[in-house]
């Protein structure tokens, strides 16, 4: 039967349509919407709906998806001004109208089904109303008091972000979505505009925290913040004024529930979750949620089940849009470091920002544009971003993708044997431009297992001098590069697949570390490195370059991430020394320091070095972003040619924000903040994404482990999926017949044209 007393907290455009669903999917429901403001308050102008939405809503109720229809305004372009120059892309579709309209449509369905709307009425708490409703359906936005009263069950983590914002309106219609920076003598502010009637648009003004008190408007009143806006953007509104509808400047802060029900009470909308509003997602999300809450207690035998289904169904959908809202929201707070982009490349990065559009996705949308922008980077005619070259030192690397270094633990005292053989040469003719090794480690002591791979004796020099030659002789343009590594308090442990980071159950050896700290309970205490040892380290990771120089090796990377001896010094966390080499972060960069200038030192000047690191711990008191901006700019004064940007690792309490190409962001920060070149990792797995990277200007190159375990042949590929042959890739001889997708089964039988009656 589902729950037939319902009572609605919040009038919002969720609430209302949850009302409206569930009252026509029951006409004997009894419901209640209580709103504590007046029928035409709202505080926003424009809502933006996508067609997909509109679906839903056209499936679930016909007559609200007529009535939206009937007011729409539709547009297919968006424009981006940068430093007076716009360029616009188009084929994008939106629909949008005014949130005014929107609500008294959802009112006069609400009236017309039998829904009692409570307007100027402050709702019961909502345990009062649990008691004597059968269902309570919380959607009293992102200041929601019933989500506070409960907070014990919902467990709620707001987040508040270092953007401020006002929602303001102008009396004329832009013609398309429209982007404006303004660089101003207290920093960059931006304008988002679009239309949602015929003469009538939104217009949110958004700046750091930092520029918005510089500028002055935390000491200006409404009406005066609302003119110095129009001034500042009075190019884009045509000399226009703009409007307010009790608007105040505020910041976004981003909601996170772990629990979206508590009893019979569940939340909707801003109260369970928050999108930035640069996606426009926030209404979207609010009408999806009531069609899926609906639809599950109409599916479902009991109201339990029934939230726990709507739960389970609108939960992975809201975190996937959360992640490209954040993606969204900390470009724009980040909108400084792309300043100096060129005009098209910077509107190509700002389209791809929640990275929900894509090169390829651009590429149907608007091929115009996407080929403007491709030559404007220097591809050449029908060649992908990801197949341009990369020059570093005198090494030009034929593509852009990376084979990332992945640990085998299928050595024998250090040597590399037939597997590693199979293992890098396939990767090697597959197509990536450079192919690493796992972590090679300078000393017997310095492993990390007792299967990792070293370069700390002739003969195992010779065994990695027989997979060079095969990777140069068979895959030639293929570049092949060493990572060297000491594991430092992370060794001595057993093989990934017994029991990773756990320790030997018999043979260890003893391990060594900036500071006497194991890594996790149970871990083996290192001894901390005196001087002398220090010096000892520094000389084993010259022996070892100078035995991958003899090994044959195009480039050199330095590891100093994810724990291991080097990153050890480099994280407060791990460091805690009182000498020279611990305090600040220049003292914790002494030691890393010097063993690449020992490195670099050794190693072929016309070979370029790379150094990998860890941008962030993922725990409070450790390495954050802004440390590893610092790190970078050190190494890279010191002879880096690119900063492989890895994260976290470091410390067993991590809590990292897992998802995809999660840690591109901080590669992207160091890239455009130093000029650094940087190869970014951490779950990119399709070749739009290396694209789309890659042509925003946001990486250099990009390393890719599970997709080369998946597929060894991951990039020849990409390349046949994209119709590309050019000099950026090349199929072996004997591969050359693969070179084209395998016919999959029949797919010219006829269709039924005739439907006949039994």
């Amino acid at each position: 039967m589902g729950p037939l007393r319902v009572a609605v907290i919040g009038g919002g455009p969720g609430g209302l349509y949850a009302a409206a669903l569930l009252k026509r999917l029951d006409p004997r429901r009894d419901i209640t919407v209580w709103e504590r403001n007046a029928p035409d308050d709202t505080f926003g102008f424009g809502v933006v709906l996508s067609d997909e939405t509109l679906g839903g809503i056209e499936h679930a109720d016909p007559v609200v998806h007529a009535a939206l229809q009937a007011e729409f305004v539709r547009w297919d372009d968006i424009d981006v001004v940068h430093r007076g120059t716009r360029h616009t892309s188009g084929g994008h579709g939106f629909a949008a109208l005014g949130r005014r309209r929107l609500l008294e449509i959802l009112h006069e369905r609400c009236r017309h089904l039998g829904v009692n709307l409570r307007f100027r009425s402050q709702a019961p708490p909502a345990a009062d109303l649990a008691r004597d409703h059968d269902l309570v359906v919380a959607a009293d936005g992102v200041h929601s008091a019933t989500r506070e009263a409960h907070a014990d069950a919902f467990r709620p983590r707001v987040e508040e972000h270092r953007c401020r914002y006002i929602w303001l309106a102008a009396d004329f219609a832009f013609d398309a979505f429209r982007f404006e920076t303004a660089e101003t003598e207290h920093g960059v502010m931006q304008l988002h505009g679009y239309p949602y009637t015929g003469g009538d648009s939104t217009v949110i003004v958004e700046m750091r925290e930092e520029v918005w008190r510089a500028a002055g408007f935390d000491a200006l009143d409404a009406p005066e913040s609302v003119e110095r806006c129009a001034k500042i953007f009075t190019e884009a509104l045509g000399g226009r004024a703009l409007r307010s509808n009790n608007s105040a400047w505020t910041a976004f802060r981003t909601v996170v529930n772990e629990k979206w029900s508590h009893g019979n009470i569940v939340l909707v909308g801003d109260s369970a979750h928050t999108a930035h509003f640069s996606i426009g997602s926030g209404t979207k999300l609010a009408v999806e949620d009531a069609l899926a809450l609906a639809a599950c207690l109409q599916e479902q035998p009991t109201t339990a089940e029934a939230l726990a289904a709507y739960e389970a169904e609108r939960r992975p959908v809201v975190a996937s849009t959360q992640r490209a809202a954040r993606a969204s929201l900390e470009w724009f707070e980040n909108i400084g470091l792309y300043l100096d982009q060129p005009a098209r490349q910077f509107a190509f990065n700002l389209l791809t920002r929640s990275r929900r559009v894509t090169h390829d996705n651009l590429r149907l949308r608007d091929p115009r544009f996407t080929e403007a922008v491709e030559r404007d980077f220097g591809c050449p005619p029908g060649t992908p971003p990801m197949f341009t070259p990369l020059r570093l030192r005198d090494l030009t690397l034929r593509n852009r993708v990376v084979v990332s270094p992945m640990d085998m633990y299928s050595a024998r005292a250090g040597v590399p044997g037939d597997f590693h053989l199979v293992h890098l040469g396939a990767r090697a003719l597959g197509g990536a431009g450079l192919v690493m090794t796992e972590m090679v480690c300078v000393s017997p002591e310095g492993r990390i297992t007792p299967g990792c791979g070293g370069l700390y004796t002739p003969e195992q020099a010779a065994a990695w001098r027989r997979i060079t030659e095969f990777a140069h002789t068979q895959a030639p343009g293929t570049a092949v590069g060493v990572q060297l590594g000491h594991s430092g308090r992370k060794g001595s442990t057993k093989l990934m697949w017994e029991g990773i980071d756990e320790p030997l159950a018999e043979g260890n050896w003893p391990l060594v570390a900036a500071s006497p700290l194991p890594y996790k309970p149970g871990s083996q205490t290192p001894r901390e490195l005196t001087r002398d040892e220090l010096a000892d380290v520094r000389e084993q990771f010259t022996s070892a370059a100078l035995r991958a120089f003899d090994a044959g090796f195009d480039l050199l990377e330095l590891h100093c991430a994810h724990g291991y001896l080097l990153s050890g010094f480099l994280s407060p966390l791990s460091n805690q020394r009182t000498d020279a080499y611990g305090g600040s972060l220049v003292n914790r960069l002494r030691f890393p320091l010097e063993v690449f200038d020992a490195v670099r030192d050794v190693w072929p000047g016309d070979r370029p070095m790379t150094v990998r690191i860890s941008a962030t711990d993922w725990a409070d008191g450790g390495t954050d972003a802004n440390d590893a901006v610092e790190i970078a700019r050190a190494f890279a004064a010191h002879g880096a040619d690119a900063i492989d940007v890895s994260t976290g690792q470091v410390v067993a309490d991590e809590k990292p924000a897992y998802g995809r190409s999660y840690q591109v962001p901080f590669a992207d920060r160091i890239r455009n903040e130093t000029g650094i070149p940087v190869i970014s990792v951490g779950a990119i797995s399709s070749w739009d994404d290396v694209n789309s990277l890659i042509l925003a200007g946001r990486t250099d190159l990009c390393a890719l482990a599970r997709p080369h375990l998946y597929d060894p042949h991951w990039t020849l590929h990409a390349a046949a999926e994209q119709g590309y042959a050019g000099p950026g890739v090349a199929w072996p001889k004997p591969y050359e017949a693969g070179s084209r997708p395998p016919q999959t089964g029949r797919l010219d039988a006829p269709r039924p044209r005739l439907t006949l009656g039994g």
